[in-house]
């Protein structure tokens, strides 16, 4: 029913920053400087909004893509509760150095209040014993975004750059939609500070500056193809490519410890 048309061209833009859904796939740590488990939390939601969360169907297809293999986790996934809402989380050890991306396929989501389908593939990297390395390969899902920034290790207010790619090809003047996972602690103004909004120049590309510490998801946005609504008519369907990234604060030195 959620087939992709082979050509990117073929891809309309769509941005609804009012009710900005958000698929978060987001690990315990970005940077594992001496390795070992990293658990990752599911979850479908309206990041700086704090929410609501929506129900999240089993995915159809989570994994752990590195060295150009994929490892299929779907069958390490564990149901949790969200405020209520389905949500899910897995675990893996890292024992080898090198880049991890971990991504998820979800089932469609029908979302009633703008009568369309929502499929997000969302990924994540997380850097096994702080290598540096592997981050660049693309998992090769319908709609991506490719790092042009290292995603993992990024201070608060570096600039984060990438390219919105639809079937393996750039997406010119894709739109990008960019949300903070709220802690709490910032408080929107008005609805236009909720979802930052980009648009990729000719050849894809797009950057943002992250301006505070903590998880930011890009969310770059293409129509797919018409499907039928659960009424039986014609409904569009958006997919998203997502990426997320995190920001951390610079702190201070560590204070030596007096001699004794």
């Amino acid at each position: 029913m959620h087939r992709l048309p082979i050509a990117a061209a073929l891809f309309a833009l769509a941005a609804s920053p009012a009710f900005a859904h958000f698929q978060e796939i987001i690990p315990s740590a970005d940077v594992l400087s001496d390795g070992g488990k990293v658990s990752v939390d599911l979850i479908f939601t309206h990041p700086m909004e704090r929410g609501p969360t929506m129900a999240m169907a089993k995915p159809k297809r989570v994994g752990a893509f590195a060295g150009g293999k994929t490892i299929d986790l779907l069958g390490t996934l564990k149901e949790k509760t969200i405020d209520g809402k389905s949500a899910w989380s897995f675990e893996q050890d890292l024992k080898t150095p090198g880049a991890v991306t971990y991504f998820v396929e979800p089932q469609p989501y029908w979302e009633p209040a703008e009568k369309k389908w929502i499929v997000h593939y969302a990924k994540v990297i997380v850097d096994g014993f702080a290598s540096g390395e592997g981050w660049t390969a693309q998992v090769g899902l319908p709609v991506e975004i490719e790092p042009l920034t290292r995603p993992t290790g990024i201070w608060t207010g570096n600039l984060f750059r990438g390219i919105v790619r639809a079937a393996g090809q750039p997406v010119p003047f894709a739109s990008v939609e960019i949300e903070w996972i709220n802690d709490g602690s910032v408080q929107a103004p008005n609805e236009a500070f909720l979802t930052r909004v980009v648009r990729a120049d000719q050849n894809g590309v797009f950057a943002e500056t992250l301006p505070r510490a903590g998880w930011w998801g890009f969310a770059a946005l293409v129509a797919g193809p018409t499907a039928a609504g659960p009424d039986g008519k014609p409904a569009a369907t958006e997919l998203g490519g997502l990426i997320w990234v995190k920001a951390t604060d610079m702190g201070p030195a560590p204070t030596a410890a007096p001699a004794k």
